[in-house]
């Protein structure tokens, strides 16, 4: 019974829970069209689509769960030369390779089994997503620029999810906002892995033998800049945000936000893991929690 619990809980330790904060993206549909406008019709038809949200995050949840799953089991070797990831359940032999995959397999099908039957398209747009990661599990994250390009790919497959999830348009800057915002944070993680393995880079990933920190810097400065350029024209021309475009008042949040990360990857080379620094840096958490609340008071206050 012992062993039982210990693979099992191994299993959910190497699903990677706090990795599906990455997940949340699919709420940006939601939030946007509850913002749409307060009145009572809305808050009705609130919990429907708060449900169908929730639904589809779960869904991506247990779908990236497996998608972790079959990860660790190819790079067992790789990971057992890296000073944290050795001590994952799989690479530490808590949980066997064939197990891994057992539960990998059973939770794709699940997964895409559920998004099929909460929407035909939804059920497509996770087929897609389930095909780019295992595809960048095998072969992407071998190949230089493509590797952090599918990263970024992977969250814009999810907004758009969540966007088919409740049946709304999300405008196409928002699209673009996330896709760079996700690409600096794949450049971002492939520099402080570089910095941090030094001469043991390649055993630890291959692709970073490709990279070169000051390389890296100039891409993450290009994605940044542009990152920012896209969210400023979103917020005076996307056609669901107030005609008076209050939504600027957003922009300084997205600003800091951007320099207190690339501080804390470039000053303090806390980048190798993205969902840690989301969540334990207050400023930044500061940041994103004024950026959503000024934004839902734009969007509620401001809309004609």
């Amino acid at each position: 019974k012992k062993m039982i619990m210990r693979i099992a809980w191994g299993l959910i330790l190497s699903m990677r829970p706090k990795q599906w904060t990455k997940n949340l993206i699919i709420y940006f549909a939601l939030f946007f069209t509850v913002g749409d406008a307060w009145s009572l019709e809305l808050i009705n038809g609130l919990l429907p689509l708060l449900g169908r949200s929730t639904t589809a995050f779960l869904i991506f949840c247990v779908l990236g769960g497996g998608i972790y799953l079959i990860n660790d089991s190819r790079d067992i070797t790789e990971d057992r030369n890296h000073p944290e990831k050795r001590n994952r359940p799989i690479p530490l032999g808590l949980v066997s390779v064939r197990i891994a995959w057992t539960a990998a397999v059973g939770l794709l099908t699940v997964g895409l089994g559920l998004s099929f039957v909460l929407e035909p398209l939804f059920g497509f747009v996770s087929a897609t997503y389930v095909v780019l990661m295992i595809a960048y599990t095998v072969l992407l994250k071998h190949l230089i620029i493509l590797d952090v390009f599918s990263i970024s790919g992977g969250f814009i497959i999810r907004a758009v999810a969540g966007a088919i999830a409740i049946d709304v348009p999300i405008s196409p800057w928002l699209y673009a906002c996330t896709g760079l915002g996700a690409l600096l944070i794949a450049l971002s993680k492939r520099r402080t892995e570089l910095s941090l393995a030094g001469g043991n880079a390649q055993n630890q990933r291959k692709i970073l033998a490709a990279y070169s920190v000051r390389v890296l810097d100039q891409y993450i400065a290009v994605t940044a800049m542009s990152a920012l350029v896209a969210y400023v024209v979103y917020s005076f021309t996307a056609p669901n945000l107030p005609d008076n475009h209050a939504m600027m008042l957003t922009i300084p949040f997205v600003v800091f936000g951007m320099f207190r990360y690339i501080y804390l990857v470039q000053i303090q080379e806390r980048g190798e893991n993205p969902e840690d620094v989301l969540l334990t840096d207050v400023p930044l958490l500061i940041s994103i929690v004024l950026w959503l609340t000024v934004s839902l008071m734009v969007l509620s206050l401001f809309r004609t």
